[in-house]
């Protein structure tokens, strides 16, 4: 989580979860972009009739909230007549979920969620690809802890979210140290259950992402290591190929990508501004969400598949499948549909 990222979604399993037959709305339908886009005057019946609406999950306060803030909540003028109804889930996988069950049309997750979706039979596809930060996914030691290296990590108790990108780069840097997984006494928690087991100095290192890292460097943490250089900075939007065949949807799915890279180039150039609406939506400092943001790696962007993604992308599945996570070493490449190259290359008006 689906790398996300922003946005700390909880650890997957490989089970995969049922879909709650009501997705978590987000505020119900986001402000300008719930309504119907009436052109020219049309009968309301009339255009109900022939009017599209792209459904789109999210995350807390993420794409759908950079969208209204930016001003692009609005759908374009081509294709006319569709609007964007968004749904708040909780986690990537579930996502995949949604989409495979035809309840969502388009959505983003890490790398992960979709090659366990993959590997258990779902219907999707990876459309686009979100470049975004990683230096706030990280391995935290305790105040006082006399680790300096990886290394040091044998048989040391550490913290991480399984089938998460914390298990992944967590895997990856115990590698380049010359150590296995099973080398260390790895105890797989959700990030609350981390966070007291961290504090209450039961961990001698954890692995987490997200605003658990700025939260415990505060009351002292330090960081042991980053997972720049190890993780790719890739989150996956995926779309339903049931959409993808619906020349509307696919129009409309265009149309939103196209909004979406506008939303955050505003974001990009307006932290101070995002920081202060983003902070308040999700009930952290302004000051916290303002230091993330100007320390990330990089700025959110949208951007066209690469080969260079799809090979990230098998690499991910494949180290899970060889840590015993996935259940199956599965083919990615398939999946990747680079219909939308055009769209997300051209220059934003």
């Amino acid at each position: 989580t689906n790398t996300r990222h922003r946005r700390t979604p909880p650890a997957m399993t490989t089970d995969r979860p049922r879909l709650p037959a009501t997705p978590i709305g987000r505020r119900g339908l986001l402000r300008g972009a719930a309504g119907a886009l009436v052109l020219g005057g049309l009968p309301q019946s009339l255009h109900a009739a022939t009017e599209t609406v792209l459904r789109i999950a999210d995350y807390k306060a993420l794409d759908g909230l950079a969208l209204e803030t930016s001003g692009n909540a609005q759908p374009g003028g081509i294709p006319p007549g569709y609007r964007s109804q968004f749904a708040e889930f909780a986690s990537g996988n579930l996502i995949v979920e949604a989409i495979n069950a035809g309840s969502i049309d388009v959505g983003s997750s890490s790398e992960i969620p979709p090659a366990f979706g993959i590997a258990a039979g779902a219907r999707l596809s990876i459309v686009a690809v979100i470049k975004d930060d990683v230096n706030w996914q990280v391995v935290l030691v305790p105040p006082g802890s006399a680790i300096r290296s990886v290394a040091e990590l044998k048989g040391k108790r550490v913290g991480y979210v399984r089938a998460t990108t914390t298990q992944y780069y967590l895997a990856k840097m115990l590698g380049e140290a010359g150590l296995r997984f099973a080398d260390i006494e790895a105890i797989s928690l959700s990030p609350s259950e981390g966070q007291a087991a961290f504090e209450q100095g039961a961990l001698d290192a954890w692995a987490i992402y997200g605003y658990s890292v700025p939260f415990a460097i505060k009351k002292g943490a330090r960081v042991l290591i980053t997972s720049n250089g190890y993780l790719s900075g890739n989150y996956l939007y995926l779309a339903s190929p049931d959409a993808l065949a619906d020349p509307g949807k696919s129009a409309a799915i265009g149309d939103y990508f196209q909004r979406l890279r506008r939303a955050f180039a505003w974001r990009a150039a307006n932290l101070e501004r995002w920081a202060q609406v983003h902070s308040a939506a999700i009930g952290v400092p302004v000051e916290t969400d303002l230091e993330i943001l100007r320390r990330n790696s990089r700025q959110r962007d949208l951007a066209p598949i690469t080969d260079a993604d799809v090979a990230s992308a098998q690499n991910v599945a494949d180290t899970f499948h060889q840590l015993g996570v996935l259940p199956r070493r599965i083919d990615i490449a398939p999946a990747f549909d680079r219909r939308f190259t055009d769209i997300l290359s051209r220059p934003l008006g």
